[in-house]
């Protein structure tokens, strides 16, 4: 899938979140032009192999890893990004109220930005899927015995859509408000269970220590976060990245349009278990459908 690039920035942010999956010469690459894009938007193909210590082909197949057409969008990517990091040292006198958003936005820009900002979510983690993470994320699934959800305020729409999802589907959930009964839940895990941790920063504490603990007693985890690199990666098994959302700032906290890509892919994970186990699954859906929806709907 070909990344669209004049997205403010948006073809470096997917550069970021696809770097833990590529090869080591491939991820040099890539850590060169994020480290200093002002820098990487004046070089020719040429000058960035010998920037890297790689050969020209190493480039070219960084481009097409990365979902770019051609070398130009890279630099273009990077040319953007660059213009975004100098707007953002130089501040703003008047920060936004939530993800771009100002005070003088009519409702109707209002409502585009939301919009614009919920499908560029849903849209950039889509590219940045990676199907062998999948596939073993839903094996995962498929062997335990019991799925614990991790997570933190918003992240728990992802986390509860999952229990929901996956309980109707047969399988054994928990999920717990309380963070600190979270990570007391960890210790209690053991070899045939999988704890999923949902953290859009990857530095939650909690979300960290629920899967540390569980790794330490045996069991299976999965993270599922926008934080390449981030500290949630150290303990998962599986990593399935999401697009980063746009940042509010500390006065705010996180946008809820950064949780669409946190859906997207709990959805993902339930739509491929369910049609590996498609016998069972539409058994325990007719089942759950009879004992606690059926009974609650007028019609």
């Amino acid at each position: 899938m070909t990344t669209r690039v004049g997205e403010g920035g948006a073809a470096l942010r997917v550069v970021a979140t696809k770097l833990p999956y590529l090869a080591p010469a491939l991820r040099q690459v890539g850590e060169y032009v994020l480290e200093d894009p002002g820098r990487a938007q004046h070089l020719t193909i040429t000058e960035l192999a010998a920037a890297c210590g790689v050969a020209e082909s190493t480039v070219s197949r960084f481009v097409r890893e990365v979902g770019l057409a051609r070398y130009q969008d890279l630099r273009i990517g990077a040319a953007e990004t660059a213009v975004l990091n100098r707007q953002s040292s130089a501040g703003s006198p008047e920060p936004s109220v939530y993800a771009g958003v100002a005070p003088d936005d009519s409702l109707g820009e209002i409502a585009t930005k939301i919009s614009a900002s919920s499908e560029q979510a849903l849209r950039q983690t889509a590219s940045l899927l990676n199907l062998d993470a999948l596939d073993r994320a839903v094996s995962l699934i498929e062997a335990s015995d019991v799925v614990m959800f991790a997570c933190m305020g918003s992240s728990s729409l992802a986390a509860e859509d999952g229990v929901m999802r996956l309980t109707r589907a047969g399988k054994k959930c928990m999920l717990f408000r309380d963070q600190s009964i979270q990570v007391m839940s960890a210790t209690i895990l053991g070899p045939d269970d999988l704890v999923i941790g949902i953290s859009d920063s990857g530095e939650s504490l909690p979300v960290i220590d629920a899967l540390r603990l569980a790794r330490r007693h045996g069991a299976s985890t999965i993270a599922i976060t926008a934080g390449d690199g981030s500290s949630v990666i150290d303990q998962a098994d599986v990593t399935l990245f999401t697009a980063r959302g746009t940042s509010v700032g500390e006065l705010y906290g996180e946008t809820v349009t950064s949780k669409w890509g946190q859906v997207l892919v709990m959805d993902m994970l339930y739509a491929a278990f369910a049609a590996r186990t498609y016998d069972r699954t539409m058994a325990h859906l007719k089942e759950t459908y009879s004992a606690g929806i059926r009974h609650s709907r007028a019609r």
